[in-house]
């Protein structure tokens, strides 16, 4: 079982359903030494998706920077740190559930768990589906090892544009209830301060979403180039959201309104980091 500060394990998915265990393995050990693979096909439409175990963290985590988003026989691949299988299920009690409503059909546990990645570490995520016609029922839950993380989540995330909706975010259990600036619009910009003074100065990844069309990697690039200089964009049209990483954290206090200037053909855009929170209306 992999350590929780150390893990080993990776979740590989949107995989082409000609990718075999023996194509992975020889993939991802050219990076470092592999233990296993499994591969998972379900007998639905879902696409098939595996789990590479390494012999050494440093290697898995080299793994994940290196193989997330590339192609794999035309399809673009989703590697992440993968959760404990139900099976070996870890004791979560102790982490801090966030309930995650008014999820669009299409939105699977990876998109949540993309959306809700730059807030922090996430021990489990998973999208509820009826037992029967294996559909979402719209809904899911995403837990978080750090409270603060979670808090963020919900104060951040709630009215979020995720796919087609705008999505609820809440405590799925009876945790300490979220802070008033969570229930009172007005006193966001309080909590916006807290983000700021309390989150990682490492965090340099802002998520930007809630974008109905036009959302392209130039667009982004012309948009967010101004405020440093940008390592990645990940662009996710078809969900209306992206992520951009930058080499240094960008500023905070002023990000918002300084875009507002540079982002005329939005209609509504949404920035998101642990440094930022914002919602332009343009």
């Amino acid at each position: 079982m992999d350590d929780e500060s150390h893990p080993k394990t990776l979740y590989v998915g949107n995989l082409s359903r000609d990718v075999t265990e023996i194509l992975i393995l020889q993939l991802f050990t050219q990076i470092g030494p592999c233990k296993s693979c499994k591969m998972i096909t379900e007998h639905t439409s879902n696409d098939p998706y595996c789990f590479v175990e390494f012999f050494e963290h440093r290697d898995a985590a080299a793994a994940l920077a290196a193989m997330n988003g590339r192609k794999i026989l035309g399809k673009e691949v989703k590697v992440n740190w993968a959760t404990t299988p139900s099976s070996q299920k870890k004791d979560t009690s102790n982490h801090f559930h966030v309930f995650v409503g008014d999820l669009s059909p299409e939105i699977t546990t990876e998109d949540v768990k993309a959306a809700f990645a730059p807030f922090g570490k996430i021990s489990d995520a998973r999208v509820v589906k009826d037992m029967t016609t294996g559909k979402s029922k719209g809904y899911g839950f995403v837990s978080f090892f750090n409270k603060l993380d979670a808090e963020n989540a919900i104060i951040n995330m709630g009215g979020q544009w995720l796919g087609g909706r705008q999505i609820r975010t809440n405590w799925a259990t009876r945790k300490p209830p979220a802070p008033k600036s969570a229930q009172d619009n007005g006193s966001k910009h309080l909590r916006f301060d807290d983000v700021v003074t309390q989150s990682s100065p490492q965090n340099c990844t802002v998520y930007c979403g809630g974008i109905q069309s036009g959302l392209s990697e130039h667009v982004m690039r012309q948009t967010f180039s101004p405020f440093g200089q940008i390592m990645e964009i990940r662009v996710f049209p078809e969900k209306g959201y992206s992520f951009i990483r930058y080499g240094l954290r960008p500023p905070c206090i002023d990000f918002p309104q300084r875009i507002k200037h540079n982002m005329q053909r939005a209609k509504s855009l949404f920035l998101k980091s642990h440094c930022l929170v914002s919602s332009l209306v343009l």
